[in-house]
């Protein structure tokens, strides 16, 4: 048995997140059709991260296990059978640790980047990939928030309710935001991610950003560890996965 990894980028707005999911069309059951229709076999596949719905990834990976030896060649083929949406990138064939075990694509995942990306000028054009917000926003303040993410690692009141994790600790690396003409971007990279983080931590800044909350009630709704304090309110098309990290040379 042979392990391979797939790497994937998909624009999420036609689909019910990454994950298959009952009476659902998800980037993950369009791929795993896509495999059964040219390999006439059906695969098991395991993600790296998953997204929800509307949110898209420039990268994103799958992991599945097969019995024959499968050529990247064939990439071409899965793509002209993949919806115009989604996109198969590489397909490597993965050998085992020395002790036997074989690479995961979520387990051994040592970091996530997100953008999210909002618009300030309205363009028909972006509104699927971007949220328009037309309000005024202090740019220092929205950065002050952001270094103060840096400064935690229990991020509990960003997550959802009904949550299946054990620990909502998390190492985050990068937090900033930057302007790029009309678009303010925030960028962060974390060791994982909860469920509905990025869009509160975005949604709850913005509020800082517009003076409705202070940096230190800022401050006070991470520590309160309290989901009912954060705002969840930004949506899921402004969200992209931009990678996912593994150890060096894990693909050599």
């Amino acid at each position: 048995m042979m392990r391979y990894f797939l790497e994937v980028a998909y624009k999420g707005t036609n689909y019910s997140g990454f994950q298959v999911q009952e009476n659902a069309v998800t980037v993950q059951s369009e791929i795993e059709r896509a495999l059964e229709i040219f390999y006439r076999s059906r695969f098991k596949l395991t993600g790296s991260s998953r997204t929800d719905s509307g949110v898209h990834a420039l990268q994103n990976f799958f992991h599945f296990d097969c019995e024959e030896i499968l050529q990247p060649k064939g990439i071409y083929n899965i793509n002209s059978i993949l919806p115009g949406d989604i996109v198969v990138k590489s397909i490597r064939q993965m050998g085992a640790r020395e002790n036997g075990e074989l690479p995961h694509a979520r387990f051994d995942a040592t970091n996530r980047e997100y953008k999210y990306f909002i618009l300030q000028g309205k363009d028909p054009f972006r509104k699927e990939t971007t949220y328009y917000y037309p309000y005024k926003v202090e740019f220092d303040a929205l950065q002050q928030a952001a270094r103060e993410v840096m400064e935690h690692s229990d991020f509990t009141s960003f997550s959802k309710r009904n949550t299946q994790v054990k620990t909502f600790s998390c190492s985050i690396i990068v937090s900033e935001w930057r302007i790029d003409e009309d678009t303010l971007i925030y960028h962060v990279r974390s060791n994982r991610f909860l469920r509905g983080m990025v869009r509160a931590l975005v949604g709850t800044m913005l509020q800082v950003g517009r003076k409705k909350i202070s940096l230190e009630q800022f401050r006070e709704i991470i520590n309160a560890r309290d989901c009912s304090k954060a705002d969840f309110s930004a949506p899921a098309q402004g969200l992209f996965l931009v990678s996912v990290g593994y150890p060096e040379n894990f693909f050599a």
